[in-house]
């Protein structure tokens, strides 16, 4: 029996941008091996598993190396997905079981919109050898939730040049997931600028990251005075997000790209 796959690129308008995912669609259940063998040989940040569970749908995120409790761009790769092949009515709320219980997504005019769990984080000091292998001397912010750290510094600038040796940052991750580095925008056009390192998890830096943005998110909000947001995640590919916080509630809005079309052979 083959599966259909689909390569999505997710918070962007347009194609090779944002964050790429894999979505494939489950007619029966797989073993845990399977799954991981197949995000390993689609070799993107995450490859999005889906299997119709009633009126839900059932949704797992593998990394190439660990399935990981959230993830943001893959679910938006996964509700266009489905609406985009009709498996799905256009005007449908989509419901997915998740390890991170019930999520949904819902179409905003020309976005996309997930209603995830925030995730704020707690101050707390930040381990001098994760400092040292991201480069970074002076944090305005330490802190951290049950998936990441999140270390806010001085300037946009400080953001967009950091080289981190990801040898020494795999190590000084151990415990999370990874660590979001993020500044307040210094122009206009955003609210706030981040990246996200994940070497730990197999991923160096994740192009464009939704789930860190429902700690970016209250972290903004409580700052800036805003309930919405909009986030740039200056990585090489780049991408937007926007975030409307909504109490215990994170809504992260983008669009996207479907690139190709196939099967599992």
């Amino acid at each position: 029996m083959s599966n259909p796959i689909f390569h999505v690129d997710a918070f962007t308008d347009r194609p090779f941008a944002g964050n790429p995912a894999a979505v494939c669609f489950l007619e029966e259940e797989r073993p845990d091996a399977w799954l991981q063998n197949i995000a390993r040989e689609m070799n993107l940040a995450e490859t999005a598993f889906l299997r119709s569970n009633g009126p839900h749908w059932s949704l797992r995120w593998f990394t190439p190396s660990v399935e990981v409790d959230l993830c943001g761009h893959a679910t938006l790769a996964s509700a266009h997905v489905l609406w985009e092949s009709g498996r799905a009515a256009s005007d449908a709320t989509l419901r997915f079981d998740t390890r991170s219980g019930l999520l949904s997504a819902a179409r905003r005019g020309d976005f996309i919109e997930l209603d995830f769990p925030a995730e704020p984080a707690q101050p707390s000091p930040a381990p001098p050898d994760l400092l040292d292998a991201l480069g970074i001397a002076a944090p305005r912010f330490a802190g951290r939730n049950r998936l990441d750290s999140m270390i806010e510094v001085s300037s946009e600038m400080e953001v967009r040049s950091l080289e981190p040796d990801f040898r020494r940052l795999g190590a000084a991750c151990a415990g999370t997931r990874g660590v979001i580095v993020t500044a307040a925008c210094e122009t206009a056009d955003f609210d706030f600028v981040s990246r996200f390192f994940a070497p730990a998890a197999g991923i160096d830096e994740d192009p464009v990251t939704g789930s860190a943005h429902c700690c970016l998110g209250p972290f903004w909000s409580a700052r800036l005075g805003k309930k919405d947001l909009l986030g740039y995640q200056a990585s090489a590919r780049g991408g937007t997000v926007a975030v409307r916080v909504n109490g215990s509630r994170a809504m992260l809005g983008g669009r996207a790209v479907t690139v190709a079309r196939g099967s599992l052979a």
